[in-house]
């Protein structure tokens, strides 16, 4: 599959339009990918909200990762705001999708 040269005004690709694309080519009933790929996307969401580490080669990683709690400052009133830690999603990216992004000279500067 062709990868076209990444763009400054990027394009929004939703689910529908992977299904589409996914289904045209692979020759399956778009009802099928659809489903496979809600069924993924469900597994990740439950992986992840039981705390484990997602590790996909080339492609990247999912991880939890905590936020400490901290303050913070309202700009308009200048009052100090408490924010309580939080879970967030960290997502590294992979050896492949780096240089299908940034380029191959990704790969030059990791062997260094």
């Amino acid at each position: 599959m062709p990868i076209n040269p990444p763009t400054t005004t990027g394009k929004t690709i939703t689910k529908k339009d992977m299904v589409e694309r996914i289904a045209a080519e692979t020759n399956q009933p778009r009802s099928e990918v659809k489903k496979t790929i809600q069924a993924f996307l469900d597994e990740v969401i439950e992986e992840l909200g039981r705390g484990h580490r997602l590790e996909f080669r080339d492609f990247g990683v999912f991880e939890i990762r905590e936020q400490a709690p901290r303050r913070a400052q309202n700009p308009k009133t200048l009052e100090q705001v408490a924010i309580p830690a939080r879970k967030t999603v960290k997502f590294k990216t992979g050896r492949l999708m780096k240089s299908r992004i940034v380029g191959p000279e990704v790969d030059d500067l990791d062997d260094q």
